[in-house]
């Protein structure tokens, strides 16, 4: 399991991105990477994710972690693997989809918040729980869960921004997902692109003082 969440480790920081077009996704990932961030969550709220996954993956290859998230479908998980995400992320844990995202061989990431979902997630061979909403309960959450689960990889979404980034790891995070502090939905819809720059950089400055 550790082998296998060493780029999600790596990384850090997984930009959790939405966007009106496909046109709009790869511009906004671009700022991204230009930022310092080089973890790209390309979810299937996008139209037409794994063809900006597909040229995500053309531009950057392994200078980039580029993987599919809001995966609900097995069509999906599917679909996402053959275009080359190397992670598929789920909000939830069901079963049957679960299974579908192991079975494409990709790292994967299902959703749970209370202890009794994570202990689903992880009893059905997932690389990591992702904790989400984790804003709801913050670092601090986080760290309780870590008394029942001490090794378990978890990866908190929601709430995560430069200001607390350290918490996060600090309370046992592997890695996290940021969102709207990160790939914020009104700068990418205006095409502001410096502003998303701006914001990975902020991350990537974070990061880099999380990890010394």
């Amino acid at each position: 399991m550790t082998d296998r969440l060493s780029r999600a480790r790596s990384t850090g920081v997984l930009a959790v991105l939405r966007a009106a077009t496909p046109e709009a996704a790869l511009e906004a990932s671009e700022a991204i990477i230009r930022g310092g961030i080089i973890g790209i969550e390309v979810t299937f709220s996008t139209p037409d994710a794994p063809a900006v996954i597909r040229e995500l993956i053309a531009r950057h290859g392994d200078a980039a972690y580029v993987g599919a998230g809001t995966v609900t479908t097995v069509a999906q998980a599917e679909a996402a693997a053959e275009a080359g995400a190397e992670f598929l992320v789920s909000p939830g844990t069901l079963p049957d989809l679960t299974r579908a995202m192991l079975a494409t061989g990709r790292v994967v990431m299902t959703g749970a918040m209370t202890p009794t979902e994570v202990m689903a997630a992880l009893e059905l061979g997932v690389d990591a729980a992702k904790i989400f909403p984790a804003s709801l309960g913050g670092p601090s959450y986080l760290g309780a869960l870590r008394g029942p689960f001490p090794d378990a990889p978890l990866m908190p979404t929601g709430g995560v921004n430069p200001d607390n980034l350290a918490a996060w790891f600090t309370a046992g995070a592997v890695a996290v997902g940021a969102g709207g502090d990160l790939a914020n939905g009104a700068s990418i819809a205006a095409g502001d692109w410096a502003d998303i720059e701006q914001r990975s950089a902020r991350f990537a400055a974070a990061l880099a003082a999380v990890r010394g």
